[in-house]
């Protein structure tokens, strides 16, 4: 680049660099991640070396900050709080090693203390004779912002130091952050309420830190670790790095449990390697390790170069934010149904890996975040995460860019998509056909509480799916005994005894049958009360959405969900397989099931019962109308203990709840039926 573009771009870079500045630290509103401006900065730091004369005093090189917002007092901070050079690699931290032993003249091997780098808002804490008088942000290292009634919310915040041989006057540096817990409950709480959210917990700390008003700072769960030390009078905190930070834990300020001193530039490569590993397990987020030469004495001897001591550096992490292009969004249907939207994105590394594909969670969250296919996207990656479109840059967005929209078909099957207002995810309703949904489908119409077919369970599923023996729930009756014996880690035995299991499902209940088929929200009891409201298996195919309704415990959803499930042809098909291959039950009289003389009544079934399994006690007791609770309350009218019952016949007993044996229910079902 010859020198009249250089300036050119120089002009911009530092332009574009302060609007960066002033959004980040004044506004509180990022619209690029670290790892982009770090680059900007990079680029500008090479263009200013290149040509020294276009390094002006204005540069955001020799800046710490920015200037801070005028709405609270200033503070001058006597020491300056400075800022760190960076290292993005491991041949740049050893070429930090060799100059610290250069300028030293030695070849000895330097100790050095390790610290994560927490993403957070460096503060300072100014204690006189161990009471807290003063917190200030850092600004722009010369002038910070008074935050004191802000800090003093903080509860690991001392407001008065532990021991009695702190200096008379200690001003402590710190970093104050927003555990990853708390920032996402944090943003829960905004989205419930129709606030906006934070971008980051850094970006959260930060606004929270900034409030004018210490009652909203004193809501947010905001916490801080502290690193090093500015004006000390008439006291010593040692002779190092690692006595200082020892001394400040003595005195009751949190210091980060992480950090480790270690000797030589290797061991803090391991220490590197060691927490960028360890980093998805934390508490809170860290962006790198700053490593500081650990003597007092040497750091002196090496001093500072423009703004930022020679003696340390942070070794930053792979980031995990980048800028990318949204190119197009798929929908891929998970086993539930659920359509989850798919970003395919010019591939960017983040996170320490390529990635091509981030999830965009659901229709309501794209809206929410006005996401567009064209748009230059925020991707965050942290750890193992899946990676996911954080948020659009709309200062980039092209005139082309399209709005995306949810299919009305079922990218696999075809099967309508049903989005239910008030729901965040849209499904697909073809529960019995729909290939991505297929194991899921065939697991539960096997699963015990269904049609029981014993042998029949996810590993088996997995395989007769994977072999193309079975594509829906009807195709399990087409099963012969020659073709399971085939399987691996199966015989003839294994296969006959799963051949009879099949036929012996085929004998079972109106109930049992509609809670097999899986309907969305339709369990063992609202399955129950459809077979008894309706009577057969036509009549609830056909029922209306008010007549669905009319169904004890049915409400307008979850008749929605009977009413799309029914009159999806898929599934209808799936439903007439079934019905062919000879599945029976016996109809039930709506007329007699209207009389229900248990009505009202809650039941508890505890211990083992001899004569009948707790299920089919459950069954009987639903059909006449009882309630069937798995916990004893007030509300709770009779309790039936069997063998071995334990709490809840103790916690019956104590709120005198009336208890009875198996003889005693045997009765009563002989009396109603």
């Amino acid at each position: 680049m010859n020198k009249t573009s250089a300036v050119k771009r120089v002009q911009q870079l530092c332009k574009e660099l302060s609007t960066h500045n002033y959004r980040y630290y004044v506004l509180d509103e990022p619209t690029i991640p670290d790892a982009e401006y770090d680059r900007l900065l990079r680029e500008l730091q090479t263009l200013e070396n290149t040509y020294p004369e276009l390094k002006m005093a204005d540069s955001p090189t020799q800046r710490v900050g920015s200037t801070p917002v005028s709405q609270f007092a200033e503070v001058k901070h006597k020491i300056p709080m400075l800022s760190l050079a960076n290292a993005f690699d491991e041949a740049e931290l050893t070429a930090f090693n060799k100059r610290i032993q250069d300028r030293l003249k030695t070849t000895e091997i330097i100790e050095y203390v390790c610290e994560p780098k927490l993403d957070g808002l460096a503060v300072s804490l100014l204690y006189d004779k161990g009471v807290l008088v003063r917190a200030a942000t850092r600004g722009d290292g010369e002038t910070g912002e008074d935050i004191t009634q802000n800090i003093r919310t903080i509860g690991a915040v001392p407001l008065k130091l532990q021991g009695k041989n702190y200096p008379d006057l200690l001003e402590v540096r710190g970093e104050v952050y927003m555990p990853l817990q708390g920032f996402e409950k944090l943003n829960d709480y905004a989205r419930t309420h129709g606030e906006k959210t934070f971008a980051n917990p850094r970006n959260a700390a930060a606004g929270s830190l900034r409030q004018l008003d210490s009652k909203i700072t004193a809501k947010r769960p905001l916490s801080i670790y502290c690193y090093s030390v500015g004006e000390i009078v008439n006291g010593d905190v040692g002779d190092t790095q690692w006595q200082m930070l020892k001394s400040l834990a003595t005195w009751g300020l949190r210091v980060n449990p992480e950090i480790k001193k270690v000797s030589g530039i290797d061991a803090c490569w391991q220490f590197y390697l060691a927490m960028l590993t360890k980093r998805p397990t934390l508490a809170y987020d860290i962006d790198g390790i700053v490593f500081k030469v650990n003597s007092f004495e040497l750091q002196q001897r090496l001093g500072f170069v423009s703004r930022a001591p020679r003696w340390a550096i942070a070794q930053k992490f792979p980031a995990q934010e980048e800028l990318t292009v949204l190119k197009s969004v798929d929908f891929q249907v998970g086993r539930t149904g659920a359509l989850t939207p798919v970003a395919r994105l010019e591939p960017v590394f983040v996170g320490g890996v390529t990635v091509s594909n981030a999830t965009l969670h659901n229709m309501d969250e794209i809206t929410r975040k006005d996401i567009r296919i064209g748009d230059t996207v925020i991707v965050r990656r942290a750890g193992d995460v899946i990676p996911e479109v954080v948020s659009s840059f709309i200062e980039r967005r092209p005139k082309n860019a399209k709005k995306i929209v949810l299919p009305k078909d079922c990218p696999v099957c075809g099967s309508e998509v049903v989005h239910t207002e008030g729901e965040a995810v849209a499904r697909c309703i073809g529960e019995l056909y729909c290939p991505a949904q297929r194991k899921g489908a065939i697991e539960h119409f096997a699963s015990r509480k269904a049609m029981n077919i014993d042998g029949l369970g996810e590993r088996l599923v997995t395989v007769l799916v994977d072999e193309k023996l079975i594509e829906n729930v009807a195709d399990i009756y087409a099963l012969t005994i020659e073709q399971v014996a085939a399987l691996e880690r199966m015989g003839t035995k294994s296969a006959s005894n799963l051949i009879a299991a099949i036929a012996a499902s085929k004998k079972t209940t109106l109930a049992k049958f509609i809670y097999s088929l899986g309907i969305r929200e339709v369990g063992e009891a609202t399955a129950n009360n459809l077979a008894n409201q309706f009577g057969n298996l036509p009549a609830i195919e056909q029922a209306s959405m008010e007549a669905l309704q009319q169904t004890p415990d049915v409400g307008e959803v979850v008749a929605n969900h009977i009413y799309a499930f029914f009159r999806e042809p898929h599934n209808q098909k799936v439903i007439q397989q079934l019905l062919q291959h000879g599945m029976q039950w016996q109809n039930i009289n709506v007329t007699q099931q209207k009389n229900k003389p248990l009505e009202g009544k809650t039941f508890v079934l505890t211990g083992t019962l001899e004569q009948l399994s707790r299920d089919e006690a459950k069954e009987k007791l639903i059909a006449l109308g009882a309630k069937v609770s798995g916990s004893v309350s007030k509300k709770t009218d009779y309790v039936v203990a069997g063998t071995a019952a334990g709490s809840k016949l103790t916690k019956a007993q104590e709120l005198n709840i009336p208890v009875h044996d198996e003889a005693w229910l045997l009765v009563l079902f002989d009396n109603y039926t």
